[in-house]
């Protein structure tokens, strides 16, 4: 969990309820399952619940994946980025450096740097990534850029803020688009590439969809409703066939906020906002921001939004009909029958994982025809039911109670208030739902269940189902097949493909993990995760790097591969000290992996990532490769 959604639960604290083992009764799951000796994945037990039964076997049996082809690399908490052998890293680009050849350098000597060059600057704290080939030397890499670190942007750490400061850590946030090059020693940054672009909190976008136009999204310098100024906590990311990338808007929350005396409305305080912010201080300085002033500016965030990457000219569109929560990524796979399927998850305790599917279908031969395929169509949530079934729960209007009757005026309004809308209908509360990635060969699809400390104690989250333990902070990751193999499809299979944990201090509970976490491959909080072309999951972390108590011998956030057949899991990779492990990207030949290191040194501490010598400590994208020019993970 970064700082900032840290500072987010300090200031909005959501109610909570004591007595887990109550809620354990109430979720449908008894003491003696959920307790018992060998209750966890990987017991019989618990898969006999799901159809999906061949994946107790894969997850029980040895080593020996044919995917897993390097050595894993041990726990570490050096203050640098660890590779297996025979395999080399490189840094392509971090934080505050330049994307234009007229701009300057990011300096150590903080008071030097500006707004006027952070516009023109690689962003901070990079996230998701997708890599869009042009030709066989060049291709474009688009980059989210979530968040600011007041303590590592500013001598000041943050404790006096100005308007020149605010107008820099805007400046620093959405997405940067870099050119790359093919050279001699492999893919480089082009300083002078055609695509480079910085997107903002300030750069014009369009609304499109069900919701442009309605009049929670007017504001005084936007009374039509149709035209958004930027796009900030921009999370994990997805890409679709006909060239465009997807950024999405997660904890856009935590920028608003007022010093008026302002009665907070229930719909505000589902989404976390209030008077408080999350400490950017954008609110003193940027009125838009300020509750009081600009009440419906919250609304024009927690979209995604779709960008052109290879056209620096062209508006970014928030896509409305995709719902508006707090985004982690957006996965996109066309479907049997021609359309677009994206799945979402909701990054919050007790929140939901969402699936899209458009009203017409893809035109491979005609890209330009697909641009606003992502504008109509169906938002359903997910039901998960004890016995490993599913469910996708329509948020159409007229649907499932979703009536003005019963609040929602228009669809509109649905997707205005998506995470309302789902609670309506009945969704289940998940442990913070994160990156969802489906298998490139079979209809599988699996979504990242980072942690949740109030599992077992909140009323409305109850233990159960694919949420399996109380006080969750080890998370898990949870599989699902569609009827049929068909995205499209109302029904689903679901299991957990595996449960992190800590196997040396909790053998023979659920917190030890499930079968295929060992003492050599252990961990917490699974994040990001993407496939590679040959079908291997690749997992990175963003968890507790203490390295103590419960976290002991976990050491610094890490990248996991594991394969989806046998259920075994390597480490790949650790990070350098405090940081967290996001965003990846692979070139068409598998054998260049880009791989995102966010916030290194956070909280002050002792880290000098990427350069060394002291220096501050920067979020980078790293370039990895073999170094027999092989490919990644054989």
């Amino acid at each position: 969990m970064s700082q900032f959604e840290q500072q987010d639960e300090l200031n909005h604290p959501r109610h909570e309820t004591p007595e887990f083992t109550q809620m354990i009764e109430q979720g449908g799951l008894s003491r003696r399952r959920f307790l018992g000796a060998g209750a966890v994945l990987g017991a019989a037990a618990f898969f006999t619940l799901s159809p999906m039964s061949r994946s107790l076997a894969a997850a029980l049996a040895p080593s020996g994946s044919p995917l897993l082809g390097f050595k894993a690399v041990p726990a570490s908490t050096a203050d640098t980025l660890v590779v297996p052998e025979g395999y080399q890293v490189e840094r392509l680009i971090s934080w505050g450096d330049p994307l234009f050849a007229d701009v300057a350098a990011f300096s150590n000597r903080l008071s030097d740097n500006t707004a006027a060059q952070q516009k023109r600057q690689f962003g901070d704290n990079n996230d998701g990534m997708s890599l869009f080939p042009v030709d066989e030397q060049t291709a474009i890499l688009a980059v989210n850029n979530e968040y600011t670190n007041y303590e590592l942007m500013f001598e000041h750490q943050g404790k006096n803020m100005s308007a020149a400061d605010v107008e820099y850590a805007q400046a620093a946030h959405g997405v940067s688009i870099l050119t790359l090059t093919q050279q001699e020693k492999g893919w480089r940054f082009d300083i002078n590439g055609r695509f480079n672009r910085r997107i903002d909190a300030n750069t014009p976008m369009r609304i499109s969809g069900p919701a442009q136009g309605h009049k929670l999204l007017k504001t005084k310098a936007d009374p039509k409703g149709e035209v958004a100024l930027g796009t900030f906590n921009n999370c994990a990311n997805g890409m679709t066939p006909w060239g465009t990338y997807l950024t999405c808007e997660e904890n856009f929350n935590g920028y608003f906020g007022t010093d008026a005396d302002l009665e907070i409305s229930s719909e505000f305080a589902r989404y976390g906002i209030g008077r408080k912010d999350a400490g950017y201080s954008w609110y003193k300085f940027d009125q838009r921001f300020d509750l009081s002033k600009e009440p419906n500016e919250p609304h024009r965030f927690g979209w995604v939004v779709e960008i052109d990457p290879r056209d620096p000219s062209a508006l970014p569109v928030k896509r409305t009909a995709l719902g508006r929560f707090k985004h982690e990524n957006a996965e996109l796979v066309i479907a049997q029958d021609g359309r677009v399927v994206v799945y979402l998850g909701d990054d919050e305790r007790g929140e939901h994982i969402y699936r899209f599917v458009s009203r017409d279908t893809y035109n491979p031969t005609n890209q330009d025809a697909n641009r606003n395929l992502l504008d109509e169509g169906e938002l359903f949530v997910a039901k998960f039911n004890e016995d490993g079934s599913g469910e996708w729960l329509s948020l159409c209007h007229g649907q499932n109670g979703l009536t003005a009757e019963n609040g929602f005026a228009n669809q509109a309004d649905i997707l205005i208030h998506a995470r309302q809308a789902a609670t309506f209908v009945g969704a289940t509360t998940m442990d913070r739902p994160e990156w969802v990635a489906v298998h490139p060969h079979e209809p599988m699809v699996f979504c990242t269940l980072t942690n949740n400390k109030n599992r077992g104690v909140a009323d409305s989250q109850p233990v159960g189902g694919p949420n399996p333990r109380a006080e969750n902070h080890y998370g898990q990751i949870v599989r699902w097949v569609p009827t049929a193999g068909e995205h499209t499809a109302k029904d689903f299979q679901w299991d957990l493909f595996l449960m992190a944990g800590n196997p040396n201090l909790y053998g023979g509970t659920p917190y030890a993990g499930s079968s295929n976490i060992t003492a050599d491959n252990m961990f917490n909080s699974p994040d990001g995760i993407g496939f590679d072309q040959a079908g291997r999951l690749w997992i990175q972390t963003d968890g507790n790097y203490s390295n103590q108590g419960d976290f002991v011998g976990q050491g610094n956030n890490q990248m996991l591969c594991a394969d989806p057949k046998t259920g075994e899991v390597r480490r790949f990779l650790t990070g350098p000290v405090a940081c967290e492990i996001t965003g990846l990207a692979f070139t068409p030949d598998q054998k260049t992996l880009f791989v995102g290191v966010q916030h290194p040194g956070e909280k002050g501490a002792p880290s000098s990532f990427p350069l060394g010598d002291h220096t501050v400590p920067r979020s980078s994208v790293m370039v990895i490769s073999r170094t027999d020019g092989g490919v990644i993970g054989t």
